[in-house]
């Protein structure tokens, strides 16, 4: 086969392999979080920061979540990175933004973040701000998962079909399974544009 036959054939296998469950409880923490009228907060680095800042949307515009990602604000995220660290500036934007209790983490990373081998350390400190507010961690991650797998109340972990592909595949799936969630009747509350035009 091609490469690309290749390729989509592991995406077909990694959908076969995607847990429901997690992705149905996941779906259900969100609905509880709006009712319970709590904010999500969206984390993810490098490219996982674009998706974070394309969920952002599609969860404040089709799911009426009050959802926000620190990576949109890059003046913030470029100063506190100058004068405070990389490590903490995920950690120290949600203390400004007084998480808490009724608020939700919502990670998109291939990795999950892992202190020892210092790999997104600024995931794993918000991740432990996140723990001792009280506030619920959700996830979309590769591999493993690392410390978010570790810490969280749901995470959604994209397998592994081929240990070269872990990054691609992991970061195209956190489209597929936001997109899923955002569409899901319990979260769904608004009509997309291309859906709501005459057929």
């Amino acid at each position: 086969m091609s490469f690309s036959a290749d390729f989509l054939a592991e995406a077909k296998k990694i959908i076969d392999g995607l847990d429901l469950i997690a992705i149905e409880k996941t779906a259900q923490k969100l609905a509880d979080l709006r009712s319970g009228g709590g904010r999500l907060f969206i984390l993810g680095v490098g490219g996982s920061a674009a998706s974070a800042s394309h969920a952002v949307n599609d969860f404040r515009k089709i799911c009426s979540i009050e959802a926000y990602a620190p990576t949109d604000n890059v003046s913030e995220l470029t100063a506190r990175t100058n004068d405070e660290g990389w490590d903490t500036v995920f950690s120290e934007w949600l203390k400004g933004s007084k998480l808490g209790p009724k608020d939700a983490l919502l990670i998109l990373s291939v990795g999950g973040g892992n202190l020892e081998k210092n790999v997104s350390p600024n995931l794993v400190k918000a991740l432990e701000l996140a723990k001792s507010s009280g506030a619920t961690i959700l996830g979309i991650v590769g591999r493993d998962g690392g410390h978010t797998a570790r810490v969280a109340d749901v995470v959604v972990i994209i397998p592994t079909v081929n240990p070269d592909h872990i990054t691609p595949h992991t970061e195209a799936f956190h489209g597929v399974v936001w997109h899923l969630l955002v569409t899901h009747p319990i979260l769904k509350t608004k009509v997309t544009m291309w859906e709501s035009l005459p057929k």
